[in-house]
């Protein structure tokens, strides 16, 4: 079952809060803890609290504290905007979302007000984060002041621009059309939308548009005079008294609001009796402008009365005072008990709630972003902490990276390199490493430095190593960092910033050596695209793998690829597909395809096919029509090194993608190399994996201890 669903408006003052507060009156009769989450709100927190959230915490009293409701104010979200961190800001409503998800049987995520002007922009937002939350979208479309026309375009745009986005949209709410309007509306949007988008059409109801006499107040900032018991009194329209009584009085209309001079004894004592009489309209309050006050015997006679409106008091002028009035957008208060009620009365009356119930509960997210899948694999790694060991210690990169992994308390690490050289690059280039938390060894005066050189000499000797030659080698870094994860002192290594892959990986292959079963030590990439992540083998290390060892590159990527949380769907690239193609390189594939099937039966795989008939759906369902693998491979299996090293290079520049990895597969022990090109990010994620996969290592310790 979805644990969460998205609740996202197109513009300004929709109507959204009837919708999350009917949903979660609706999920509270279904599930014992409901959480509600606004990742960005609109309000500056040093001014005030959102009053929507105040509702639904209040109301509903939810198990929840202020805090824990958003992540972002809309001024924060922009400040990372302004310096190019979109993906930062995410991470951080990522995270904020998934403590709430272990607490809470399910959520509902509410999008952004449109505080600002750049309403694409705005949309774009809530897009990317219901598409990170792997949320399905209700979307919420205004009628005010809109056509049918327009209505309908609005809904159809947004389900469209959601669609472009990958992300489901599970509902259309069109909200505060007008009456006349509500059928025509209905009928044109269920003729063009899709079966499986539920729609609902809320009609106009000026009891849950209209403020109260207490937003009002607040809104004009004045001083109230009369009525402080009455504020909740709602004004769905407002009449300006200006003219002579009897003319004053044709124009009062029910729960009316009456803004006159407040030298105007007259008017106010009109309206007062009014409000009394069974002949006229309620009154529901009175704003008297231009700074002045009922006179002496006017206000003796008020203060008689059992019954008295709210009347209010404001410097500003009728003419301004009206206006600002006029701009007023109600909101649903935690105080405003009946407005709540009627919200949740009208949810339920033009949703259908079964049939919304049934889609969340039967809605599947597919695939996984590439912000959700870095979320995860910090988490992953943080579940179990691992012990790595870094041994380019002097490097920029590595110690940038470093400081990142300490601070977000991920591994342990250990440095290779001398203590004073480290400090003095650090210093330089003002890094906040705490050097408390990391251990800094130099090989050639570790008190394991004997012991090391002694056990390298045993493991070598055959292949003519000699005790001297053992010494030397111990004194390289890449040795010595290999050895403490083969003595137990490190769980995994990561190194290749500065040197080659062979020196980085040498060490490894001559006494770390292959899993039992596993001839060829092969490697991935984590390709996060902008929609999907993928995984590219082998890109890395193997230069022409012969039909065997691509079976073997391929089974070895689909059980990584499982491990790290994506559905393996294999695809044996190739420069044909199916068996349109002939030639030895078409031949090896297809042969690697079938030992694939008959090792592993339980895989989803397909081969030789090409690159585009293994992504795109259209072309994969035009060149291998009923294949479980063409248009939705995720394990994508390159021929030779030539070949995949530069498509995820391609892949990398063109689309911008994040490529995480190499990843090295089939060590008894993880060590993994970094391209000397590599980026404090590419270090950072790199450790991480290799920290998930000595969590493996160690589970397997154990097994067969």
């Amino acid at each position: 079952m979805i644990k969460t669903v998205f609740i996202a408006s197109t513009e300004a003052h929709s109507g959204k809060s009837i919708v999350s507060i009917g949903l979660v009156n609706m999920l509270l009769g279904k599930a014992q803890k409901i959480g509600y989450y606004k990742p960005v709100i609109s309000q500056n927190l040093l001014v005030k609290k959102d009053d929507h959230i105040d509702t639904i915490l209040t109301h509903f009293d939810l198990p929840m504290t202020y805090d824990d409701t958003f992540a972002l104010t809309w001024q924060d979200a922009m400040g990372q905007m302004e310096t190019e961190s979109q993906g930062e800001m995410l991470d951080i409503i990522i995270r904020k979302y998934k403590s709430l998800e272990e607490k809470y049987d399910f959520i509902v995520v509410e999008g952004t007000d449109y505080p600002g002007e750049g309403a694409a922009f705005e949309f774009e937002t809530n897009a990317q984060i219901a598409k990170n939350l792997q949320a399905p979208v209700i979307v919420v479309v205004s009628g005010e002041d809109k056509t049918i026309a327009q209505v309908v375009s609005a809904a159809l745009t947004a389900i469209h621009n959601f669609d472009a986005r990958e992300v489901q949209v599970l509902a259309i709410v069109a909200n505060r059309i007008k009456q006349e309007h509500a059928k025509d509306v209905e009928e044109l949007l269920r003729n063009q939308l899709s079966p499986e988008i539920l729609l609902a059409i809320i009609p106009q109801d000026t009891r849950l548009q209209s403020p109260t006499l207490k937003e009002i107040y607040e809104q004009l900032n004045g001083k109230l005079l009369f009525g402080d018991d009455h504020l909740s009194n709602q004004a769905d329209n407002f009449v300006t008294g200006a003219m002579q009584v009897p003319n004053f009085l044709n124009y009062l209309t029910e729960n009316v609001l009456i803004v006159t001079p407040g030298d105007r004894g007259d008017i106010i004592i009109c309206a007062l009796q009014a409000n009394l009489s069974t002949s006229y309209p309620k009154v529901a309050g009175i704003v008297l402008t231009a700074g002045y006050q009922p006179e002496e015997p006017i206000l003796r006679l008020i203060e008689g009365l059992q019954t008295v409106v709210p009347i209010i008091s404001v410097e500003t002028g009728t003419f301004q005072t009206s206006n600002i009035i006029g701009d007023i957008r109600s909101q649903i208060t935690s105080d405003n008990v009946k407005k709540i009620r009627l919200a949740i009365d009208t949810f339920n009356k033009y949703v259908n709630t079964a049939e919304l119930d049934k889609r969340l509960v039967t809605f599947k997210p597919s695939g996984i972003t590439p912000r959700m899948f870095q979320y995860q694999l910090t988490e992953w790694a943080r579940s179990s902490k691992k012990h790595i060991v870094l041994p380019e210690g002097n490097d920029e990169r590595i110690l940038r990276a470093a400081a990142r992994l300490v601070s977000q308390e991920i591994v342990d690490l250990t440095l290779l390199g001398d203590t004073a050289d480290i400090k003095a690059v650090l210093n330089r280039l003002d890094i906040n490493l705490d050097l408390d938390k990391v251990r800094i060894v130099n090989p050639a005066y570790d008190q394991y430095y004997d012991d090391y050189v002694n056990t390298l000499y045993e493991l070598r000797k055959s292949k003519n190593v000699t005790l001297e030659m053992a010494r030397d080698l111990m004194t390289d870094v890449s040795y010595f960092g290999t050895m403490m994860v083969y003595k137990g002192h490190a769980d995994g290594m990561v190194s290749g910033a500065v040197h080659t892959t062979l020196h980085t990986i040498r060490p490894a292959l001559q006494f770390i050596k292959t899993k039992p079963g596993i001839s060829v030590v092969s490697s991935i990439f984590f390709m996060c695209l902008p929609d999907r992540v993928s995984i590219f083998g082998d890109c890395a290390v193997n230069p022409n793998p012969t039909a065997e060892q691509l079976a073997e590159i391929a089974i070895s990527s689909a059980d990584s690829s499982q491990r790290f949380g994506i559905e393996p769907r294999v695809a044996m690239l190739s420069y044909s597909s199916g068996t349109s193609g002939e030639g030895e390189e078409v031949e090896k594939v297809r042969r690697a395809t079938e030992i694939v099937k008959q090792k592993r039966p339980d895989l989803k795989v397909e081969g030789p096919i090409q690159y585009d008939a293994a992504v795109d759906p259209v072309v994969g369902s035009s060149k291998l029509p009923g294949s479980e693998v063409a248009g939705r491979a995720s394990v994508l299996i390159f021929p030779d090194l030539n070949t995949g090293n530069n498509t995820y290079k391609a892949v990398q520049r063109e689309t911008g993608a994040l490529a995480i990895g190499p990843m090295l597969q089939g060590l008894n022990k993880p060590v993994n190399d970094l391209s000397r090109g590599c980026t404090v990010d590419d270090i950072f994620n790199t450790v991480i994996i290799t920290a998930i996969q000595c969590q493996d290592t160690s589970q397997t310790s154990e097994k067969h201890a």
